[in-house]
C-alpha cells in the first residue's frame, strides 16, 4: 500500500513539473483592444478605472496577469476563466456586435452586477470587489447606453 502511494505521488509530481512547461496562451493584445469600445461608449475616467480594474481582465483581449498566473495549475484555471469571460462578453469585439447584440450584452452586464455574479468571487478574493457606489455608477452608465442601442 505504501509503495502505491509513493508511485502515485511521484507520478503526480512529474505531471506537475511537466505542466510548468506547457502553458496556456496568454490574452495580451494590449490596451488598444478596448479603444473602439471606449471611443463609442465614452466612459468617464472613473468608469474607465472601474472597467479596467474589474472587467477587462476577463472581458477583453488585454488581460493583466498576476504573478501567480505563471504557476500551473493556476495558469490553466485563469486561462479558462478568461476564455469563458470573453465567450460571454468581449469588449474587444464590440465593433463586430450588432446594436441588438450590444443591447443584449449590456442587459446581461446589468443583471450580473446587480445579482452579485460579476465580478466573480474568485476574482474578488485577490482584486477586491466593486463598492456599492461603483456598482451604481456602472449600472447607471450601462442603462443610459442601452437607450442608445435600442433607438438605433
Amino acid at each position: 500500500m505504501k509503495k502505491n502511494i509513493k508511485i502515485v505521488s511521484l507520478v503526480l509530481l512529474v505531471v506537475l513539473v511537466i505542466m510548468q512547461f506547457i502553458r496556456p496562451d496568454k490574452n495580451e493584445s494590449g490596451y488598444a483592444s478596448v479603444s473602439y469600445f471606449e471611443n463609442e461608449t465614452k466612459p468617464t475616467d472613473q468608469l474607465k478605472t472601474i472597467l479596467k480594474n474589474n472587467c477587462y481582465d476577463c472581458h477583453s483581449n488585454q488581460t493583466i496577469y498576476p504573478w501567480y498566473a505563471e504557476i500551473a495549475p493556476v495558469s490553466y484555471w485563469l486561462g479558462h476563466h478568461v476564455d469563458e469571460g470573453k465567450e460571454h462578453f468581449n469588449v474587444s469585439d464590440w465593433e463586430q456586435y450588432t446594436d441588438e447584440k450590444r443591447d443584449h450584452k449590456l442587459e446581461e452586464l446589468i443583471e450580473e452586477v446587480e445579482e452579485g455574479e460579476m465580478p466573480l468571487s474568485s476574482y474578488t478574493w485577490i482584486h477586491g470587489n466593486l463598492s456599492e457606489d461603483e456598482k451604481e455608477i456602472l449600472i447607471d452608465w450601462v442603462k443610459a447606453l442601452r437607450v442608445q442601442y435600442r433607438t438605433n
